[in-house]
């Protein structure tokens, strides 16, 4: 009953405002279909994409494609990321505090795949189909996004 009063109730009351973050799902054309490019976060080691806070002097876009070249090594093909979708997630602050943070999502096709990129020693990378990219995810809303792809997505 306690749990349920302070899930229901208390803990919404005592939640921050959600933060924003933007998300590159890096893509290419593979002989099935699309492959996603899964990266491990720094803390836990669980499969993510690539994704940061808005920078300065960036858009949204120009962020996505930031984030995708320092946490994957990714440089994006010339045509632009595209937004396709939205997830949400609690995300873990200094000192343990969970934020809900919402995090746009770009299709960013990747055009080069870098050996040596800013956060190489610190992260795995693996290309994945995009049913095991859902699986291997935790926010359930991010699995969702990936299991509903858009149909054009590498075409």
């Amino acid at each position: 009953m306690l749990k349920t009063f302070w899930n229901a109730a208390l803990s919404p009351l005592l939640r921050r405002p959600a933060r924003f973050q933007v998300a590159a799902l890096c893509f290419r054309k593979g002989p099935d279909g699309p492959e996603i490019l899964m990266i491990t976060s720094r803390d836990t080691g669980r499969w993510i994409l690539p994704k940061g806070w808005p920078k300065p002097g960036l858009n949204a876009e120009g962020t996505a494609c930031e984030e995708a070249w320092e946490e994957a090594g990714v440089r994006a093909k010339k045509a632009p990321a595209r937004k396709i979708g939205q997830y949400h997630y609690d995300k873990r602050l200094k000192g343990g505090v969970p934020v809900l943070t919402e995090v746009d999502v770009y299709a960013v096709e990747v055009e080069n795949l870098h050996k040596t990129f800013p956060e190489m020693s610190e992260r795995t990378r693996r290309w994945m189909s995009p049913p095991e990219a859902a699986a291997a995810v935790d926010e359930p809303d991010l699995k969702e996004l990936l299991e509903n792809l858009p149909s054009d997505l590498g075409t």
